[in-house]
């Protein structure tokens, strides 16, 4: 368990929020998938980046990437979130939809062509209820191309998944109250981004992050997105430097697996 200290577009609808959703139950988090859009692919790291959430009853799943065309239904989902339309995090419904699925204009707008047919439209800071869980979306700096967010998801305990990112605009706000900071993995201490106007693109180093996370009092932090860094290196080397990086942060780190299971 992780504790709180440790831890318009075509054809979519808004979505309206309820006043109090219901916290009083643990939620549980499941890896399904960790790995970035790289080559290497190893037993630890075999699928796309997509996270289960489940609280009493209600099951989400966010992020849905190629490796996962034609196997959404296999996950009894109420609702499926996109961060962004990146290939993979999205294709895996390129075929269609098994529930409802939860993006921003931007997105539905790179994916108009997939034949989804309930389509739920999510504005970045408006609150939504998927059951007990209440999801906002934060934009994040990452593509021009395919602009992301991360969400902020709440039940009594809160976390915060952003597997793409290079920076967060409203990091404060993001970032408040948060037990638990999932994100990205793509690499460990030197970022991978470049400048297009005043906009960045690529994605923070872990080392960026932790800093964000200490300036936020956020006290632990899972990634994952693992880039060809972690993937391709040698476990018992990458995952004892993140945990050490998490200490000099004063955050309780680790990378995630798939199949990794943690409750808040």
């Amino acid at each position: 368990m992780v504790a709180a200290s440790l831890l318009i577009a075509k054809g979519a609808h808004a979505v309206p929020v309820s006043s109090n959703p219901e916290a009083d139950a643990e939620m549980k988090l499941v890896f399904l998938g960790t790995r970035g859009e790289i080559e290497k692919r190893t037993r630890r790291h075999r699928m796309h980046s997509s996270l289960l959430v489940s609280q009493k009853s209600a099951r989400i799943v966010i992020d849905c990437g190629a490796d996962w065309l034609g196997r959404a239904g296999n996950w009894d989902a109420d609702a499926i979130l996109l961060t962004h339309a990146h290939r993979d995090h999205a294709y895996g419904l390129s075929r269609g939809a098994p529930c409802p699925v939860y993006a921003t204009a931007d997105t539905w707008d790179r994916i108009d062509a997939y034949p989804i047919r309930d389509r739920r439209l999510i504005h970045e800071r408006r609150p939504v209820d998927v059951g007990p869980l209440r999801i906002e979306a934060f934009a994040v700096e990452h593509s021009l191309r395919a602009p992301a967010v991360g969400y902020r998801v709440s039940s009594g305990k809160v976390f915060f998944y952003v597997p793409d990112v290079v920076a967060i605009p409203e990091c404060g706000a993001a970032l408040r109250g948060v037990a638990l900071y999932i994100g990205d993995g793509a690499t460990i201490a030197r970022a991978i981004r470049r400048k297009r106007g005043n906009a960045l693109i690529g994605h923070a180093a872990i080392r960026t992050q932790l800093d964000w996370c200490r300036e936020a009092g956020v006290g632990a932090a899972i990634f994952t997105h693992c880039g060809s860094q972690i993937v391709g290196g040698d476990e018992d080397v990458v995952a004892p430097l993140v945990r050490r990086l998490g200490r000099e942060h004063r955050v309780s780190a680790r990378l995630a697996y798939d199949g990794l299971s943690v409750e808040l």
